[in-house]
C-alpha cells in the first residue's frame, strides 16, 4: 500500500519505505493515517490524501517523524519534475561520488526567511563562527548575483522602479559559473552587492571548497540549467503578509529606503514577480518548509541529513548503511 501523503512538518511529497513499513508493522498507525487521510480526501473533494501532520494523534505522529528521520539518508524525496526523472537522493552527489559537494539550493518568496533558515543550519551544524576556509558547510546568496546596471537602468534602480525580482535582474550565466565550479571542488569568487547603490562592489568574497553548499535566492528554481544542479530544493513558504511585514522593516532599517517607496515597490514589482516568477517553481522542491525558521521540526531533519553526509565522507559513519541519529542539539554539531 502507498500513502500519497503530504507530512507537513517537512513537506516531503512522498512517504519513503521505511515509514510505509511502519505503519504496517502497527496496525493503529496504519489505521488513524488511512482514516486521516479518508476525511482529508472527502473534506477538499480532491481525492489527493493529503493530510496536516497535526491531525494525527500523538503516538501516530511520533511513528510518523520516526520513520522520517530513520529515512531521511537514504530517501529525502521521489519528487518527479516536468523537466526531470524520479530521483532517489542519498549521500551520494547525484551519483557523482563522495567527494562531489552536495548542492542545496533554496528558494521562497521575498522576506519569507530563506537567509534565516540557512543562518539556523549553518548554527546547529557548528559552522557559523568557523574560519570560512575551514568550513564544511557554506551558504552563498542569490543576491551577490545582481547584474551591473546600465545608467538608464541605475536611475530607475534610484526611483525604485527597476523590478529586482525579476529573472533579467540576476547574472545568471556567473551563477551556473560558479555552480560548475564548486562541484568541481574549486575555489570561487562571489560578487559582493551593495543594496543602497544597487551596484556590486570592488571586493569579492572567497567560497573555499566544501562538503555542503547551500545557495538560497528567490529565484533558485526558475532555471532549468540550474535548478538541475542542486541534489536537495528546499522552498521556504511563509504567509504573504508577514513577508510583507518583514520587507518593510528590512528596507526601511537595513537599506536606506522610504516606507512609501517599499510599499510601492511590492504592490508594483515584488508581489507580480513573486506570482510570476517564485511561486510557479515551488512545485519543483523536494522538501517545503511551512513558516520558515519558525519550523523547527523540518529544520532539525535537514540537519541531521547534512550531519550524516558530512560524517560519511570524513569516515564517522557505519559503513553498513545504518546511521546512528544524534539525540540531542548539542549532537548535530559536525565534529
Amino acid at each position: 500500500m502507498h500513502f500519497n501523503l503530504i507530512y507537513r512538518a517537512t513537506g516531503l511529497s512522498r512517504v519513503p519505505k521505511s515509514f510505509i513499513q511502519v505503519l504496517r508493522a502497527g496496525e493503529h498507525h496504519r489505521g488513524e493515517v488511512k482514516r486521516q487521510l479518508s476525511l482529508s480526501a472527502s473534506a477538499d473533494g480532491t481525492g489527493s490524501g493529503c493530510i496536516h501532520s497535526t491531525a494525527l494523534n500523538q503516538s501516530t505522529q511520533k511513528a510518523c517523524s520516526r520513520a522520517l528521520s530513520s529515512s531521511l539518508p537514504l530517501v529525502m524525496s521521489t519528487h518527479k519534475t516536468e523537466d526531470s526523472p524520479t530521483k532517489i537522493y542519498t549521500g551520494m552527489a547525484n551519483g557523482l561520488g563522495p567527494k562531489t559537494p552536495f548542492l542545496i539550493g533554496v528558494a521562497g518568496g521575498t522576506a519569507s526567511g530563506k537567509s534565516t533558515v540557512c543562518k539556523r543550519i549553518m548554527e546547529k551544524l557548528g559552522q557559523d563562527d568557523i574560519e570560512h576556509s575551514q568550513r564544511r558547510v557554506v551558504c552563498i546568496s542569490q543576491d551577490s548575483f545582481y547584474r551591473p546596471l546600465n545608467p538608464e537602468e541605475s536611475s530607475k534602480a534610484l526611483k525604485g522602479v527597476f523590478n529586482f525580482d525579476h529573472p533579467d535582474a540576476f547574472d545568471s550565466e556567473l551563477v551556473l559559473k560558479i555552480l560548475q565550479q564548486i562541484l568541481d571542488g574549486k575555489i570561487c569568487k562571489i560578487p559582493n552587492y551593495d543594496y543602497v547603490t544597487n551596484s556590486r562592489l570592488e571586493s569579492t568574497t572567497t567560497i573555499y571548497p566544501a562538503d555542503v553548499v547551500l545557495f538560497e535566492g528567490i529565484l533558485m528554481f526558475y532555471q532549468p540549467e540550474i535548478r538541475n544542479l542542486f541534489h536537495m530544493k528546499l522552498f521556504v513558504d511563509s504567509d504573504a503578509d508577514t513577508r510583507l511585514a518583514r520587507r518593510v522593516m528590512r528596507d526601511t532599517r537595513e537599506r536606506g529606503r522610504s516606507l512609501e517607496l517599499v510599499l510601492h515597490q511590492y504592490t508594483n514589482l515584488v508581489k507580480p514577480a513573486f506570482e510570476e516568477f517564485c511561486l510557479p517553481t515551488k512545485k519543483f522542491a523536494d522538501v517545503i518548509i511551512p513558516r520558515g525558521a519558525e519550523n523547527i521540526v523540518a529544520i532539525n531533519l535537514i540537519v541531521q541529513h547534512i550531519q550524516e553526509i558530512v560524517n560519511d565522507r570524513s569516515g564517522n559513519g557505519s559503513g553498513n548503511g545504518t546511521h546512528q541519529r544524534s539525540r540531542s542539539n548539542s549532537d548535530s554539531k559536525i565534529r
